[in-house]
Parts: C-alpha cells; sequence; structure tokens
C-alpha cells in the first residue's frame, strides 16, 4: 500500500525538514567578526579535507568564501601553500581589485579572476570550490556531465553546465567573467580540459557539492567503463534530486568532515 506525502510528514519518525531528517539549521551569530571567524574556521578544514582526499595539484585548485562584513572580499587559500598544510592563520583576503588586504601571503591570479567574478555576478553564492580532480577531469575530457544514474548524481539533476571554451589557465578577468555567466543558477560548472567548480549558499554546502559531484564522476567512469548504466527516469530523479540535492543537506552533510578533520588535524585551527 502506498503512502501519501500528508501521511509521511505526519510520521513520528519524520522531522519538520524538506528532507523528513532531523538536520539542525545553521549557526547564527552576532556579530560580522564571529561569523568571519566561523567561515575562516571551515575554509581551512575544507582545505585540509582537499588534501587528504587527494584533491592537490601543485598550485592548482582554490577554495574560497565570502567576508560577511565586505561583500566584495572575499578569502580564499594562499598561493604556494599545501592544502595538507593550510591554517587558518595562512588565509588571505582579497578584494575586488586583487589586493591582499588581509594575510602575509599572495594570491593565485586563477582564484582571483574565477572566485571574484563567482562572487560578484552571483550574490547567492557565499562560496565556491575549485579543483582539478582526475575524476571530474576525465568527465570532462569526455564532454559528459553527470548522468542520473543514482541518488546522489540526481542532486545536480537540471543543476550543472558543461564549460567547452578554453584559452589556457584561468588568468583574465574576462575568462573568469565568462566562466561566472555560464554558471548562471546552476549548483556545478565543469570545465572542460580544467576541472570543476562547485557554488553554494555557505561554504559547507558548497565543498559538500563538490565531494559528491566528484565521486559521481567516478562511479559514472566505471558503470560506462563496465557497460551501459541505466539513467533514472525525470520522475525518479527529480524525486531523488529533492532529496540529496536538499541545501540543507548539503550544509549539514559537511558537518561530518568537519567533525572528522578537526578531530584529526587540531593545527588547521591555530590563527
Amino acid at each position: 500500500m502506498s503512502t501519501t506525502t500528508d501521511e509521511a510528514a505526519s510520521a513520528a519518525y519524520l522531522a519538520d525538514t524538506a528532507t523528513g531528517l532531523p538536520i539542525p539549521g545553521e549557526p547564527v551569530f552576532s556579530t560580522a567578526e564571529e561569523t568571519r571567524r566561523h567561515r575562516k574556521q571551515r575554509l581551512a578544514a575544507a582545505l585540509r579535507l582537499f588534501g587528504k582526499y587527494g584533491f592537490g595539484e601543485g598550485i592548482s585548485g582554490h577554495i574560497s568564501v565570502r567576508d560577511p562584513e565586505y561583500p566584495d572580499q572575499f578569502w580564499v587559500n594562499p598561493f604556494g601553500v599545501s592544502f595538507r598544510h593550510v591554517k587558518v592563520a595562512d588565509l588571505i583576503c582579497v578584494d575586488s581589485a586583487g589586493r591582499v588586504v588581509r594575510g602575509r601571503h599572495p594570491v593565485n591570479p586563477s582564484a582571483f579572476v574565477i572566485h571574484s567574478k563567482i562572487h560578484e555576478l552571483h550574490p547567492e553564492a557565499t562560496a565556491a570550490a575549485h579543483g582539478h580532480t582526475a575524476h571530474s577531469r576525465a568527465l570532462g575530457a569526455l564532454g559528459l556531465l553527470l548522468a542520473p544514474i543514482d541518488q546522489e548524481s540526481a542532486a545536480f539533476y537540471g543543476r550543472q553546465v558543461l564549460y567547452e571554451e578554453y584559452e589556457g589557465p584561468s588568468v583574465s578577468l574576462e575568462q573568469g567573467e565568462d566562466i561566472a555567466r555560464r554558471l548562471g543558477d546552476n549548483r556545478a560548472i565543469l570545465l572542460r580540459h580544467h576541472g570543476l567548480i562547485t557554488v553554494g549558499g555557505s561554504l559547507d554546502e558548497a565543498v559538500h557539492w563538490f565531494f559528491t559531484y566528484d565521486s559521481c564522476a567516478q562511479v559514472q567512469l566505471l558503470a560506462r567503463a563496465a557497460g551501459t548504466p541505466k539513467e533514472l527516469t525525470h520522475a525518479q530523479a527529480m524525486a531523488a534530486g529533492a532529496g540529496f540535492g536538499d541545501a540543507q543537506l548539503g550544509w549539514f552533510s559537511f558537518q561530518l568532515l568537519w567533525d572528522e578533520i578537526v578531530s584529526e588535524q587540531p593545527d588547521l585551527l591555530d590563527e
């Protein structure tokens, strides 16, 4: 016997959230400085997680989060510091002209041209994550986006775009702006011959989408190598995406990674 939506929503074991999961809300701080400290700690943790899970590729890759007090400024990892070593004290704040206004390290030019334009053109994007992972590069080389072949990939169903232009390393504001415009209202843009960018309303959400996209790319590549994967129907993909693509779930999922990395590498919080 099927269960209606109203019946499911009233079930005692389901929480009053979009997913029915007992997910808490994001913390709210009374001052910009408290919010800034929180975001910087999350950023340092995210960078360590990138290092732990093998998302580093030399100097490539960056994660940014908008400053809560100055919307035209963002915090990002410094140029030339390994993901595995970044601490809160190493983070830099960059303004809309590319000047490092806080911090002692230089900014990666690619980080500036890509992230500055994403934050400028997408006010709702509090954070953006970019990396040159093996799975995203392989999928991009094939010119493929994620197909809805499982629940996780449905989080990007209708919310991803392929960027096929390539002019070498991203060091021009024109290219950064083109990438940001092509991103549109999607949560992921796969750059052919380059890598992956994900965005979110919080750093936690943006980084979760990055991890999920990369793992889905791996699954898709494995499935295609073994045969012809069967895709979800449109209705199935929409249903799965409503759950696994929920923004609050994306935010909360990062909290597990936060607990993991802070427990293992508490020095990342050094200020």
